[in-house]
């Protein structure tokens, strides 16, 4: 196995007491993913980086394990009551491992880009750490009892971020010797121990995530650069011999069956095709021709799943999913909710983004004749 030379360590094990959300804000969606997902995706893919290990509170490995799925991550461990002690023992359990060097990173900094990452491994070829920072642009004062006592020199005064990065050894060795103190970075531990630290350039994006003004602040940057598409489709199924219909991929008993080649789930084929239309990929019968034999009686739960693949191979999620089955029976109503979990399970989705309704034609029309059921569905997808 090829020694890994530097692992980033992610820091997600604080309650976010001030954030106010039910959940820590390290799980709270921003823009689709939950705010730990941001940072995770950026370093996970970073090519300076050969390993990913995040540092978790104990009660929080489901919403982690929601979080970091599909990413290739080395197995979280368990922080400590502080900051500083959950950082000590994330570094201690690298220990086997022995990087050359490890960037330690906020969780609720969503917003660090590649570019920050480079100038910060950069300055660490030239010195034992370095650390992203802003200048201070506003006057500083310094104040005792409600007055001001003194004006700081801004000029030497500057907004420290994270990634912190450092030699893997020295930075070990500070957190041990620093062990009790209450320093607020990783940089401060550096220091008490006498290792020099490098300056290098942060970004304004770079913010922590502290209150819901932050996070709104956070959507605003993310959401100008997500393309948002919208798809319809449209599905049409006659009745013929059988004791149930598959209805947004759930079994309905009915004294009839629906005719097609699949099992006929109109449903979720018009939402196959909503989706497929909104990224532009053509429609059903083009992925599962009708022709070819082996979608003969195959589960419709298949075609909508690979379309949902699709939109996420592109880098994409689905936003929202919208049925809407026209039928003068069977009722739908007893049903519905077990085909919103069914259609919300498939695609991998919050059931709130799931809608499914009924209406008839009032008597009018082969869907009003009883001859058959239709379906239109809408999804609006996020590239």
């Amino acid at each position: 196995m090829k020694p890994v030379q530097t692992v980033a360590l992610i820091v997600a094990a604080g309650r976010g007491q001030r954030f106010g959300a039910a959940s820590p804000k390290q799980y709270v969606e921003l823009a689709g993913k939950p705010v730990l997902r941001h940072s995770l995706e950026t370093l996970a893919r970073h090519p300076g980086i050969g390993a990913v290990r995040v540092v978790i509170h104990g009660d929080d490995r489901a919403s982690y394990d929601s979080a970091s799925a599909g990413l290739s991550l080395m197995t979280p461990v368990t922080g400590g009551a502080t900051r500083q002690e959950s950082v000590r023992r994330g570094l201690e359990s690298l220990k086997d491992i022995k990087p050359s060097a490890v960037l330690i990173h906020d969780a609720a900094r969503p917003l660090v880009d590649a570019t920050l990452v480079d100038r910060v491994l950069a300055a660490l070829e030239t010195s034992p750490g370095a650390i992203p920072a802003l200048p201070v642009a506003d006057t500083v004062k310094r104040a005792a009892d409600g007055r001001v006592v003194e004006t700081l020199d801004r000029r030497t005064l500057w907004r420290a971020q994270t990634p912190q990065a450092f030699r893997y050894v020295d930075i070990m060795a500070a957190h041990l010797a620093a062990a009790g103190r209450e320093l607020t970075d990783d940089a401060a531990v550096a220091e008490a121990a006498g290792l020099a630290v490098a300056l290098v350039e942060g970004a304004e994006e770079n913010f922590k995530v502290t209150t819901e003004a932050d996070l709104q602040r956070a959507q605003r940057l993310l959401l100008p650069a997500v393309d948002v598409r919208t798809g319809n489709g449209f599905d049409v199924h006659r009745f013929g011999p059988g004791s149930r219909i598959m209805l947004c991929g759930v079994a309905v008993p009915h004294d009839q069956g629906l005719v097609g080649h699949s099992d006929a789930d109109v449903g979720l084929h018009a939402l196959t095709d909503a989706i497929l239309g909104a990224i532009g990929a053509g429609d059903i019968g083009q992925h599962f021709p009708p022709s070819d034999p082996q979608w003969r009686g195959a589960d419709s739960a298949q075609f909508l799943a690979h379309a949902g693949a699709m939109v996420s191979e592109r880098g994409g999620r689905i936003l929202s999913a919208d049925i809407t089955l026209i039928c003068e029976r069977p009722k739908v109503v007893a049903h519905r909710a077990a085909m919103v979990a069914r259609v919300a399970a498939i695609l991998d989705l919050d059931p709130s983004r799931v809608s499914v309704k009924a209406t008839t034609t009032e008597g009018l029309g082969f869907t009003g004749r009883g001859e058959g059921i239709a379906a239109q569905a809408t999804a609006s997808v996020a590239l």
